[in-house]
């Protein structure tokens, strides 16, 4: 093992990058650009307040309203969208990721703390969350309970006003639950024991898809918050929790013990549910951005946002979303994704097929150890990353990236160096020329059609995975896709899935044409 430690060590020095065809500056240019790389992934991107958000509506624009506060009481704020479930903010707050997010007082008892207190004060939770470095404050002023919907035709034929009335049906329901209520402490498990509901739960949809499948007819029970926009406008019968189930979830902000509260004060019960079930209309039947919802409650609090709901707007169009001002921004979050670990990909994948070239016993096992990495699912992957590297963002998914980009490098650079004529290799060792000069002057240039097949293959790829990155605030067009599936719009999360479609065609074409110009600066015969 050390002694192919050590060849990998060798190989990296010497070759560096698959362009080192001869040219002298190149290898050092590309260990160069890794270490700039590198040293980028290292240093966080900003000094700013961090504020996050789940991936659901009202998460979103609570995030933004709370970004607004902070930037018009001087304090530079950015907001990271769509993070994912309860287990990722802890995360991200825990490492510094964030540093506040919207939350609710029975989703930290439950969720967070394990308890099952019903209505604690907000000194007993901060009492209970300082140990962990957390705190609670400024509560918004209204409780977003957890609760059970159906179509309103369908629960007065069958004749059911209260969760209870589930468990004596004799035909069971079609359930169409949240993933986080699947799991949660005080979601689906423990209410199922609670009223002895003999449903099974199936598998788990996305909440803003669910109100669409339940519209359709494709399920006929839903998980929902009792702020939800879409329960007048679908005409939906909130089911009563007549055993008293679900706690109060008293909307608050949730950050870390150091983060300054004072310059939030000013939203302290200001949202009562009307005003926040206003401006999710808003969002998700007007299609408003999040950052003009908020914009409009800041200027002009509950009545301006129930105003706004009830004038008539005209939903962007798919260019206007498509060609939004954050574009730019996403266009670079996501190639420097793609390329910085495409590069640091070249630098180990490269090495990694020489050696197993080299070493034909270890080639099996490098094969299947970077085949079983692309196995992996990229969520699950991420998720043990972020807990490897201890934090969110840009570093855990540069080196997800980069396990995905491996296996067509390294399978590709050890079948290019296979197809070089072992002839030719002997005959240069045999006029003098030393194993390293082999490589960078003979094989790896008689190899580079195969070899940058994989890198093409490994770059569009990329392209693709990037956008899962924006689940743990890595940005990237993924954050359209995201938002558009947490608000059902199409066109916004067309806005995400086209320019990336463009980009992997935009990048197959560039790199096709690198692969032509290499071609001719080959060495032949």
């Amino acid at each position: 093992m050390k002694s192919l430690l050590w060849k990998f060590f060798c190989v990296l020095c010497e070759s560096s990058a698959p362009f080192a065809f001869g040219w002298p500056h190149s290898a050092r240019l590309a260990r160069a650009l890794l270490v700039v790389l590198a040293a980028a992934a290292l240093i966080p991107a900003h000094a700013d307040l961090v504020v996050g958000s789940k991936r659901f509506t009202e998460s979103y624009v609570l995030g933004e309203i709370a970004r607004q506060t902070l930037q018009r009481a001087g304090v530079a704020a950015v907001h990271r969208q769509g993070l994912g479930n309860t287990a990722v903010m802890e995360q991200a707050l825990a490492t510094g990721g964030i540093d506040l997010y919207p939350e609710y007082t029975g989703t930290i008892v439950h969720e967070l703390l394990k308890r099952q207190d019903a209505a604690p004060s907000l000194q007993q939770l901060n009492e209970w969350l300082a140990p962990r470095g957390l705190k609670v404050a400024v509560p918004l002023g209204f409780n977003n309970s957890y609760a059970l919907a159906m179509r309103e035709d369908e629960a007065a034929r069958l004749g059911i006003a209260t969760i209870s009335d589930l468990a004596h049906l004799s035909a069971p329901l079609r359930l169409g639950l949240s993933h986080e209520f699947l799991v949660r402490a005080d979601g689906w498990p423990a209410l199922q024991r609670a009223y002895g509901l003999p449903f099974a739960p199936g598998s788990g949809l996305d909440h803003g898809l669910a109100y669409q499948a339940l519209a359709q007819g494709q399920v006929d029970v839903v998980d929902a918050y009792t702020t939800d926009a879409q329960i007048p406008r679908l005409h939906l019968r909130v089911l009563r929790d007549d055993r008293a189930f679900f706690p109060r979830y008293d909307a608050v902000l949730l950050m870390r013990a150091q983060v300054d509260a004072r310059p939030l004060a000013a939203l302290q019960g200001r949202i009562d549910e009307d005003a926040m079930r206003a401006m999710n209309a808003q969002v998700e039947i007007d299609r408003r951005p999040f950052d003009a919802v908020a914009r409009d409650f800041l200027a002009g609090g509950a009545t301006q946002a129930a105003r706004a709901a009830a004038a008539p707007v005209r939903a962007p169009t798919f260019v206007q979303r498509l060609f939004a001002p954050d574009l730019p921004r996403l266009l670079r979050e996501h190639l420097t994704l793609v390329f910085a670990s495409l590069a640091i990909a070249l630098a180990i994948g490269v090495p990694l097929g020489v050696i197993a070239h080299r070493h034909p016993r270890a080639a099996g096992g490098l094969m299947g150890a970077v085949g079983m990495a692309q196995t992996v699912p990229s969520l699950a992957l991420l998720a043990f990353l972020i807990a490897l590297v201890g934090r969110i963002g840009f570093v855990p998914a540069l080196l997800a990236l980069t396990v995905y980009a491996l296996l067509p490098i390294v399978r590709n650079t050890h079948a290019g160096l296979a197809s070089v004529p072992a002839g030719l290799r002997q005959a240069a060792l045999a006029l003098g020329l030393r194993e390293g000069q082999v490589l960078r002057s003979i094989e790896l240039p008689l190899a580079v059609p195969t070899l940058f097949a994989g890198i093409k293959t490994a770059a569009v790829l990329n392209v693709g995975m990037a956008t899962v990155a924006t689940f743990i605030g890595a940005g990237g067009l993924g954050e359209r896709i995201v938002a558009g599936l947490a608000v059902n719009d199409t066109a916004f999360m067309l806005a995400g899935a086209v320019p990336a479609a463009v980009l992997a065609l935009l990048t197959q074409w560039v790199f096709d044409g690198v692969e032509r110009l290499l071609l001719r600066r080959r060495p032949r015969g």
